[in-house]
């Protein structure tokens, strides 16, 4: 067959097209060890497979929502560790939450790469500060505070500067802001109307609270965590020896989540690469939300700039969501503008169709939430894990209404953002008893008559408050239970990968996942904000509160700020494997006026409302190649009656669903024929290529040449350029590829 332009070659059979490839972000808990360096390989898709052995120079992975990144990069350094190209000592891995960095740990252990340090970029600036602080400053470390916003109210008070609750927050956030700036107090008014930052307080008073702040923290000697990195790169930037003796240790970087780097992490990786480029960066621009926190997608969007000789792969297969989610998700970033929409990637989903999206429109907040609840009370009874659902909104004030509703339905819930799991009181309590028992072996009496692992967990954890029914309602009982029974579920998985594992084993497994910070799951439906659903994913997701003031917020008011709201509205849809509602109310209280209107980053999207703004295109997945721009599209009319189609089908056919249809059914019969051939050169669904509706289109239209082509809908500059042609043929009555023939 032929093989596609541009297209890498097809791996061999047993692999990704030939129902080898297992899942990019949905793996199994206790996966086999591979047996050698090209086993760590097996599975990969191609551009996966272009990460792994990409392993000299400097590489940059833009990888969409739901395609695999971490299994990527991890594959990519166990591989390189495998083959004996890296010393696992000698590669350092940064990223930005404990709970990531733990999961990266725990990949490359089941990968056979686990002496490869995988931190936070303040854990690994902690651990070098620590280490050279005696050398390079002398003397004890000063002690790091671990909460500072208790010194900023002092700092405030002692301005004679008064803070309530929220404004307190806000300004230590303000303090953090101008820190990994790197920006002085007395550079913070400027820097603040430089940057169009929307400053909680009269900026000259932030700034004379941040100076108070330092001046209270040298007269205690104290640090709190972005001096961390300050000192760290004080320290490297003065003291070359220094410098030298990491740049021996650490050979090889990676850095996940890129988007979200301050100038300051910035900084710290220069300091640690020092003139070397053996660095692998891996981000999506369309995932940048946390800009208040001082990150910037500058650094991944100029990375080519930077390292003109940089492989570049795009990461576009979802492997995560329905084409359904995906396509809400693709609209969504359609609309966008600014840089980082100019290098959005267009994910093409890689699984089987599943529900649309549904879209709720409530009375008021209560019915909101009391919707949601019966709604996720159904898909509880028709067997989706409570673990799978989440419900998702822009901030934490509105989870209370949720909580209520869930528990009045029965449902039990998480809360996202509680403490982490092995640091849980009962969770601690369980390690000591399993321990225990383990040690006594056969002579603990709980154990007599118990003979396989998970009763033997079980017995255990009875003692601790663990029973086969959960207890009724919510709270701190719940919980607990909850906590008991993740264990439970985690020795029945921990069995079935491992049928002769010993109580023993099990306990040395739990100690390694409480290093690692590798949580089991707790099954409760996730109450969460937008913000910090960035990373997890779910079976069925509820995104609520979907209101112009709420989303995007309020205080949005540059369109920057208007468009990292998009995105934020983007994490969130891409959260979803199957499941997706989007819901919105009209009054907050029941009986209020019904003044709120529903997002604008829905219009065009959801059915009934109208078209929004320009389109960009993104890019194909594989090594870097170039793109065009797609263009403005107004309303799209029914060619054959003039009405305004909202629904997307008829849209894409260009004509109401009752209005009477023209297609040469024969042409369109063709067309599904080479679609076919092309789906399975592509190792692809068929709807990956075409969907059924944009053949229709094409087969009502029968457009002669380009321009005609592009103007259908479902045909954008990327399918243009790659199926163009052959469909032109089809419609002209040739064969796809005699033209190419003949020249």
């Amino acid at each position: 067959m032929r093989q596609p332009c541009g297209q890498p070659p097809h791996p061999p059979p047993a692999t990704w097209q030939h129902g080898g490839v297992t899942a990019a972000t949905h793996s199994s808990l206790f996966p086999q060890v591979p047996e050698s360096a090209d086993a760590v390989l097996d599975g990969l898709d191609p551009e996966q497979r272009e990460v792994a052995t990409a392993l000299h120079g400097p590489v940059c992975v833009l990888a969409g929502a739901g395609t695999g990144k971490t299994r990527a990069i991890t594959h990519r350094i166990a591989y390189g560790v495998r083959a004996g190209i890296l010393q696992p000592a000698s590669v350092l891995a940064v990223t930005f939450t404990n709970r990531a960095a733990g999961e990266m740990r725990g990949r490359l252990r089941q990968l056979g790469a686990g002496g490869v340090q995988a931190r936070t970029f303040h854990s690994a600036a902690l651990r070098q500060l620590q280490y050279f602080w005696p050398k390079a400053v002398g003397g004890e470390m000063p002690r790091l505070l671990e909460r500072k916003i208790q010194l900023v109210a002092e700092a405030a008070a002692r301005c004679r500067i008064r803070l309530d609750r929220n404004e307190l927050r806000d300004v230590t956030g303000e303090i953090e802001w101008a820190k990994v700036t790197q920006t002085v107090p007395a550079d913070y008014p400027a820097a603040v109307a430089k940057s169009l930052r929307d400053a909680p307080r009269d900026p000259a008073e932030i700034s004379q609270v941040y100076a108070m702040y330092e001046q209270l923290k040298r007269d205690r000697s104290v640090i709190d965590f972005e001096d961390v990195l300050l000192l760290t790169v004080g320290i490297l930037q003065d003291r070359h020896d220094i410098a030298d003796h990491v740049r021996r240790q650490y050979q090889h970087f990676v850095v996940d989540e890129y988007q979200d780097v301050s100038p300051l992490q910035q900084r710290l990786l220069d300091l640690w690469l020092g003139d070397r480029e053996s660095l692998c960066v891996v981000g999506d621009a369309s995932q940048t939300i946390y800009s208040f926190t001082g990150a910037t997608p500058d650094h991944l969007l100029n990375f080519r700039t930077r390292h003109p000789g940089a492989t570049v792969v795009k990461l576009v297969r979802d492997y995560r969501s329905t084409p359904q989610v995906v396509h809400l998700a693709n609209g969504l970033l359609g609309q966008a503008r600014g840089r980082a929409a100019e290098h959005r990637l267009e994910l093409i989903s890689q699984r089987e169709p599943g529900p649309e999206p549904s879209y709720v429109e409530y009375a008021d907040e209560p019915a909101e939430a009391e919707g949601t609840a019966r709604r996720i009370r159904e898909l509880i009874d028709a067997g989706v894990p409570a673990g799978e659902i989440a419900v998702l909104y822009r901030i934490n004030a509105q989870s209370e209404v949720y909580e209520q509703a869930l528990a009045d339905a029965g449902v039990p819930y998480q809360l996202r953002g509680a403490e982490r799991f092995f640091e849980r009181q009962e969770v601690r309590e369980a390690g000591i008893a399993l321990r225990g028992a383990a040690r006594a072996g056969g002579n603990d009496a709980l154990l007599d008559d118990v003979e396989d692992l998970p009763s033997q967990v079980r017995a255990v954890l009875s003692t601790k408050g663990w029973t086969t029914e959960p207890p009724a309602g919510s709270g701190a009982v719940r919980d607990r239970w909850e906590s008991l029974a993740a264990l439970v579920r985690l020795a029945e998985d921990f069995v079935r990968a491992r049928p002769q594992a010993t109580l023993a084993d099990l306990v040395a497994e739990l100690d390694e996942r409480a290093a690692a910070q590798h949580a089991p799951t707790v099954q409760g439906v996730t109450l969460a904000s937008l913000h910090s659903a960035k990373g997890l994913e779910w079976d069925a997701v509820f995104l609520v509160g979907l209101t112009e003031g709420m989303m995007p917020i309020t205080y949005a008011k540059t369109d920057e700020q208007v468009e990292e709201e998009r995105r934020l509205l983007y994490v969130g849809v891409t959260r979803a494997r199957l499941h997706l509602s989007l819901s919105w109310a009209l009054s907050r209280a029941p009986g209020g006026r019904a003044s709120r209107r529903p997002t604008r980053f829905l219009n065009g999207i959801r059915p009934g409302s109208a078209a929004a703004g320009p389109r960009t295109a993104g890019g194909a997945g594989g090594v870097e190649r170039g793109g065009g721009r797609r263009k403005r599209r107004g309303p799209v009319l029914c060619r054959v009656c003039g009405k305004t189609l909202t629904d997307a089908g008829e849209m894409k056919l260009m004509r109401c669903e009752d209005c009477p249809s023209d297609m040469d059914e024969a042409l369109y019969e063709r067309l599904r024929e080479w679609r076919s051939v092309q789906a399975k050169d592509l190792g692809q669904p068929a709807y990956c290529v075409f969907t059924d509706k944009t053949l229709m289109a094409i087969a009502e239209a029968v457009p002669g040449d380009e321009a005609e082509l592009a103007g259908i809908s479902g045909v954008g500059g990327r399918k243009l350029d790659r199926f163009g042609a052959d469909v032109l043929a089809i419609c002209a009555g040739e064969e796809p590829g005699e033209a190419d023939e003949e020249d």
